[in-house]
């Protein structure tokens, strides 16, 4: 088989709660000096605010009838922030712009999120790229992934979190990478792309 399962596999944390498996994942962003993260569809989790954290949180306990240890798991995430620039670590993030759209825990914890965001583009050793909706791909679309250290990837799916380290699963998703980041903007015109999404939510807001 091509898929292979740290000892202790992200299936088997999930059933002991959102503390355990928010941990070991930290654990595993320690270990790492350069990430690649493709995000679909949320915002990427060492950018998440507490309020998304725990909203996104509380959707996966509830889908997945896990142990309710929502709080351990928000500090657990929140912890991978602070490894942003420390060390040498090197993260390269390509978000698509549905990220920015997706509506988890309502309009307040999306208005602070964006703002998160938006300080988040000069932040040492990050790379953010934005994928615009209307922008040529040059890959078909797929789900969110991460790779670490070119030597494994963490894949996020309804009935399952794999990891590959397989190196021809690992190539294609190195190979899916650098055609995503191929239609990103970064820099100023990435932030244009998130203060155009605050400016809509505050209207949408505005409307209701």
């Amino acid at each position: 088989m091509n898929t292979a399962y740290e000892p202790n596999g992200w299936d088997a944390l999930h059933r002991q709660g959102m503390g355990p498996t928010q941990q070991a994942f930290l654990d595993l962003v320690r270990r790492t000096k350069d990430t690649k993260r493709y995000c679909a569809n949320v915002i990427w989790g060492n950018l998440q605010t507490a309020d998304y954290v725990r909203a996104m949180l509380r959707l996966v306990v509830d889908f997945l009838g896990t142990p309710d240890d929502i709080e351990a798991g928000v500090q657990g995430r929140i912890a991978r922030a602070g490894l942003i620039g420390k060390e040498g670590r090197t993260y390269h993030v390509v978000l698509a712009q549905e990220a920015m759209r997706t509506n988890i825990g309502g309009p307040g914890v999306m208005r602070a999120q964006l703002a998160r965001l938006l300080e988040a583009v000069d932040l040492p050793g990050l790379t953010l790229g934005i994928i615009p909706d209307r922008a040529e791909r040059h890959v078909y679309p797929g789900h969110s992934f991460g790779i670490f250290d070119g030597k494994r990837v963490e894949v996020e799916l309804y009935g399952g979190s794999p990891t590959y380290t397989d190196q021809k699963q690992i190539d294609a998703y190195e190979k899916a990478f650098s055609l995503l980041e191929r239609s990103a903007v970064y820099g100023d015109a990435a932030r244009a792309l998130i203060r155009g999404e605050l400016a809509a939510l505050e209207v949408s807001e505005a409307k209701n």
